[in-house]
């Protein structure tokens, strides 16, 4: 019987489906009814419809909870002939979805999946031990959802061992690049092997993101005017600043601030020595009183031997303290004696 059963399941091409296990207990359910009502004397509650669909569910799933059973010896081969119709029907569906969890962890390591979310960021490349360096620095301030896409050359997930997920294909492919939900990101990391690279895998992520943050790393940061051609919009950063890169990709534009506070003209960082007839200082005081008078900001002071970046307003610096600020021009410990005494 089971191999006619399967012959017939075969013939049909249901073997090895879901329709498997649906098509074994229906079978033996229409078979089992009809030899139980012939083998239990005449009467029996057992082989009654209401009751005998439980008895099947229950017999079938081999939990056997007693309350309905055969009376007779044929009742019982019936009966074992239920049990193992339920285990069959049991074994495919496990069988079944064992071979679906495995395509689909197959399909995850080999790349082969299809990006649904949005507001994520994708990586675009992938470099041994740099790319891991980049996510777990992304990671570092809070979970986020990450999307590497790397070329075809890397056959399997690289990143297993992390919450990442993998898509693999040609990166100038705008159909690769969809499977990873670029048009969805927040911010978007092209990270190719060199700049050529990078120009060409920018072009197709330019023309299908929507209003993601396209970020580049550039090995020569000179040839950032080439991508400006691509788009006004996109923030290219030094190949060799990793930490740079994700702080760009996490919050957009701040690469701009570095490299404006890095150049001549405009805002520069300068540091002071914090006269020593002021005595001990409030940060507070030295907040207020040079962003009033010279619209300075204090980023970080160092006393005693400690640096302390961005300094709680309520600390006390002593007499000598060096203040590193924000300013249009550098201040002469002449002006910051006079701001800060007036401000006392």
């Amino acid at each position: 019987m089971p191999i006619f059963i399967l012959r017939l399941l075969a013939r049909a091409r249901l073997l090895g489906t879901w329709w498997t296990p649906a098509a074994v207990l229906g079978f033996v359910y229409l078979t089992s009814w009809p030899l139980m009502a012939l083998a239990e004397p005449r009467g029996s509650e057992l082989v009654e419809p209401a009751a005998y669909w439980w008895y099947f569910v229950v017999t079938a799933a081999t939990v056997g909870y007693g309350d309905l059973s055969p009376e007779t010896a044929g009742g019982r081969v019936v009966g074992v002939y239920v049990i193992v119709g339920g285990i069959a029907a049991l074994t495919a569906v496990f069988t079944r979805l064992a071979a679906v969890l495995e395509r689909s962890k197959g399909r995850r390591m080999k790349g082969a999946v299809t990006v649904e979310a949005s507001g994520h960021i994708v990586i675009l490349g992938y470099t041994p031990g740099r790319t891991e360096r980049i996510v777990e620095e992304l990671i570092a301030d809070g979970p986020c959802e990450i999307v590497l896409c790397a070329w075809e050359d890397v056959q399997a997930h690289p990143m297993a061992d992390h919450d990442v997920t993998f898509v693999r294909g040609e990166l100038t492919a705008e159909e690769v690049l969809r499977r990873a939900g670029v048009q969805r990101a927040h911010s978007v990391l092209v990270d190719a092997h060199d700049d050529n690279e990078a120009l060409a895998v920018t072009v197709t992520a330019d023309h299908v993101a929507e209003g993601a943050h396209l970020v580049v790393a550039l090995r020569d940061i000179g040839r950032a005017q080439h991508l400006r051609y691509v788009d006004e919009a996109v923030r290219c950063v030094q190949w060799h600043s990793p930490h740079m890169i994700t702080e760009e990709l996490k919050d957009p534009g701040i690469t701009e601030v570095y490299t404006e506070l890095m150049t001549h003209g405009g805002a520069g960082t300068y540091s002071a020595h914090l006269p020593a007839s002021l005595g001990p200082v409030p940060v507070e005081r030295c907040q207020v009183a040079l962003g009033r008078t010279y619209g300075a900001t204090v980023l970080a002071a160092r006393a005693d031997g400690e640096l302390l970046v961005n300094p709680d307003w309520r600390a006390v610096l002593p007499p000598g303290a060096l203040l590193y600020y924000v300013s249009s021009r550098r201040l002469t410990p002449e002006e910051i004696t006079k701001a800060l005494g007036a401000a006392e």
